[in-house]
């Protein structure tokens, strides 16, 4: 199977890159390879590699920058995924392309299902449901991966955040009043890759299973309880022996961003474990072992 990974300098793409692929030729492109802006330069690069499989985890994340810069968000989020549909579905490959919580109004009191009518309240989660429709309708073989609160042992989240903060900070005050599930770049980069062995070896068929799934890690907590779970795990401690940084939770009101965020962000994986046979580890668990590489 040859794979073209799309963002492979992201979170989600360089730990893909990372992972190995038995019987997989990887070829990974980033931003020097292919400019997302420019429709040629994803058509030509597609023709050229004539992949069986594209990873999409190129995007545009930025959520309060994408407020002074839709266009640039819409183009990259919602108008490359379309170019990329259209030509997996000229080729005949699967596509595997991640979208988000934030597709979401977060007013539903029950964690969202795939069927829930999308109100996304920011530039961002516009842009993401609108390339969601745009992949739909090409017809590509593609499966839509919802997930949520990205973080990772590198690259710019809320996990590395807290810990540079901490180490320079005797408070962090941390929005409590918004419930999602953290998810690891690495464990959704080891999903992507289960899904790609099963359609290699026949087991999932993209074209039958295709659509959008909820892929998360098991359980949730608020941004405050994530913050404190980071803190806990790593000691608590500055270093050099300072003393343990305290957390103070804060509603959304007290932390006003550019961007509105859903208070609800979780979302049921059932019709994944249904489709694919299995889920994500807990939220916990995936904190633990990203830890332990950081």
């Amino acid at each position: 199977m040859r794979i073209l990974l799309m963002g492979k300098d992201g979170q989600v793409g360089a730990e893909f890159a990372r992972l190995r692929l038995p019987g997989a030729q990887l070829i990974a492109a980033g931003r020097k390879e292919c400019d997302l802006r420019q429709e040629p330069s994803i058509r030509a690069l597609v023709r050229n590699i004539g992949p069986d499989a594209i990873v999409n985890a190129a995007a545009y994340t930025a959520v309060d920058l994408a407020e002074r810069e839709p266009e640039l968000c819409f183009s990259v989020n919602a108008e490359a995924p379309r170019v990329l549909a259209e030509e997996a579905a000229a080729l005949g490959a699967a596509l595997i392309h991640y979208s988000t919580d934030y597709v979401f109004n977060g007013e539903k009191r029950e964690p969202y299902v795939e069927s829930d009518p999308t109100a996304p309240l920011s530039v961002y989660g516009a842009s993401k449901a609108a390339g969601e429709r745009a992949i739909a309708a090409t017809g590509a073989a593609a499966l839509i991966l919802r997930t949520s609160w990205v973080y990772g042992a590198r690259g710019k989240n809320f996990l590395l955040t807290m810990l540079r903060l901490a180490r320079e900070r005797e408070e962090l005050r941390v929005v409590d009043d918004q419930v999602g599930a953290p998810t690891s770049a690495a464990a959704i980069a080891q999903a992507t890759a289960r899904l790609l062995a099963g359609i290699g070896a026949g087991s999932i068929r993209a074209g039958e299973t295709a659509g959008v799934y909820h892929m998360t890690a098991a359980g949730a907590t608020s941004w405050c309880g994530f913050a404190r779970a980071i803190l806990e795990k790593r000691g608590g401690e500055k270093s050099g022996g300072a003393p343990a940084t305290r957390i103070t939770p804060i509603s959304t009101a007290e932390y006003p961003a550019p961007a509105r965020r859903p208070a609800n962000s979780r979302l049921c994986n059932d019709k994944f474990e249904r489709a694919f046979g299995f889920r994500l580890a807990p939220w916990p668990q995936q904190l633990e072992e990203v830890l332990e590489t950081v």
